[in-house]
């Protein structure tokens, strides 16, 4: 299972119909959990999935409308008796405002607590870079490892079959057999969330040649002054890092409330600069697959 449920898509202040930030990525048996905001723990029963698919939660900032649901979600993570390790990410300079948040939760929960202060790896397969926002931010990029598919029809003609597949796979070669012989190169698939900052090379680092991309588009194209002044992005230039960064599909995100529930004008406007990338403007409770695998040279 591979998918992105959205559990909030608005900016600041909820609407009627908009919750605070909430994303939830299904990855394989991984769970991750970004900017959680208030009332995250309620979008996620609405939603249908449980906390005890969340393995890390990931924060890009401490603003309230990213961190402000931790507190519930584990709590009921508690509730619910988590057993495995939930591992926190979040920024250094963020460490009183988390500290405070996981201390008014239920305890109960093996919770791991990783701050970072600069781009890079934070566990494996997953980094961050450093955006462009008000205060300390940072975006994150997940990547599968690329591998093999194996090709059936290589496969009869080498005379492997059964366990000797397995073994073959295991041991990149079986009585004289390569694994390349009898299996062709699959790119892993790579994910980018960026929230919360005006253009910036980070986010460019971030969105690069992912195949699913969730950025911020608070404000319109014609609110470019807004946008430049507290630090986001119009959805003009959503479109354009999707464009720039040869992504797959385009999640739109962090609506202001000044636009009300209707948002397709700031999907248009991504649109006509997102290059051959796909665009959706996401709203509360969708559910977003991955793309179909893309194949490179």
């Amino acid at each position: 299972m591979r998918e992105l449920v959205v559990l909030g898509t608005a900016s600041q202040v909820p609407t009627r119909t908009r919750n605070h930030n909430g994303y939830l990525l299904r990855f394989d048996g991984a769970g991750l959990l970004f900017d959680p905001g208030e009332g995250t723990q309620r979008q996620m029963i609405h939603a249908g999935v449980s906390v005890t698919q969340i393995t890390r939660i990931c924060l890009t900032h401490v603003h309230g409308d990213h961190c402000y649901g931790l507190p519930g979600v584990l709590s009921r993570m508690a509730l619910d008796g988590v057993a495995h390790p939930v591992h926190l990410h979040y920024p250094s300079s963020g460490e009183e405002m988390v500290r405070a948040l996981v201390a008014i939760a239920t305890p109960g929960i093996d919770l791991r607590l990783h701050p970072h202060g600069g781009p890079g790896a934070v566990a494996p397969g997953l980094e961050v870079r450093a955006l462009d926002h008000r205060i300390e931010t940072y975006g994150y990029r997940l990547t599968e490892p690329d591998g093999r598919s194996l090709v059936p029809e290589r496969l009869a003609a080498s005379g492997i079959s059964g366990p000797d597949v397995g073994r073959l796979q295991r041991d990149g070669s079986l009585a004289g057999v390569r694994l390349e012989d009898v299996s062709v190169h699959r790119p892993g698939q790579r994910f980018a969330f960026v929230m919360d900052t005006a253009p910036c090379g980070g986010a460019e680092e971030l969105a690069d040649g992912v195949d699913l991309l969730v950025a911020e588009s608070t404000f319109s194209n014609a609110d470019a002054g807004l946008a430049s002044e507290y630090r986001h992005l119009t959805a003009g230039q959503a479109g354009k890092l999707a464009a720039g960064a040869a992504v797959g599909m385009l999640v739109l995100t962090h609506f202001s409330s000044r636009y009300g529930d209707d948002v397709t004008a700031l999907a248009e406007q991504a649109r006509a600069r997102a290059g051959g990338a796909g665009v959706v403007a996401a709203n509360d409770l969708d559910r977003i697959g991955f793309p179909k695998r893309r194949q490179f040279s």
